[in-house]
């Protein structure tokens, strides 16, 4: 007799998460073999193993994302630059793209582009990533976005390795700026007054390196 495997069991089995396979219910892709009387997906394993190449590793189905970012308002000329420049790139490759765009700070792990592109991929639907500095992803934790890509098996191109054309050191001060008033907001609380001079005066140097 087969052994029945949950949902949550089935989407480990396939690679892709439980709303994946909720999604393939409701498109007609992936029945489910049995449900219980509470309701729950059971399969087969047999049953995803059939159709495991059909679904899950056509290739050819899956998009390449071109992700671009800046930190601020005052850097939309840079972001135009970023997507032209992705574009181009993708569409001398052949590439069947989608851009997504971000306006937020290299630190900011919650940028609706970001949570998009982390979303797509864990879904299985991405093909490859495409980035024009490995900046633009994140500032800190970009290792992290790579290593889910690779188990995923996403290809990742960084089109320019080398240095940004952009003002580097200004946006990376805005960026360390952020950190110290995250901090700051959590020490103004206490009585500590050393702690809290030193963060004010972190805080003015780097606000002055900022406007130079």
């Amino acid at each position: 007799m087969n052994k029945l495997l949950s949902i949550g069991q089935a989407s480990k089995v396939l690679g892709v998460t439980i709303q994946t396979l909720r999604n393939w219910d409701k498109k007609g892709l992936l029945k489910p073999d049995e449900l219980t009387k509470g309701g729950d997906r059971r399969y087969k394993l047999e049953t995803l193993k059939a159709i495991n190449h059909n679904i899950v590793f056509n290739r050819d189905d899956l998009k390449t994302i071109a992700y671009a970012r800046v930190s601020s308002h005052d850097q939309k000329d840079d972001l135009v630059r970023q997507v032209q420049i992705l574009e181009l790139y993708c569409s001398k490759q052949g590439f069947n793209y989608e851009v997504i765009q971000d306006l937020g700070s290299g630190m900011n792990y919650y940028k609706k582009g970001l949570t998009k592109l982390l979303n797509l991929i864990l879904d299985g639907k991405v093909k490859r990533l495409v980035l024009t500095h490995k900046d633009r992803l994140l500032r800190f934790g970009a290792e992290l976005v790579f290593s889910i890509c690779e188990a995923k098996d996403v290809e990742v191109i960084i089109i320019n390795k080398g240095d940004e054309n952009i003002k580097f050191e200004e946006e990376l001060a805005k960026d360390v700026l952020e950190i110290i008033t995250v901090f700051s907001a959590r020490l103004y609380g206490s009585r500590n007054k050393k702690n809290k001079k030193l963060l004010d005066d972190m805080q003015k140097v780097m606000i002055e390196n900022v406007g130079e």
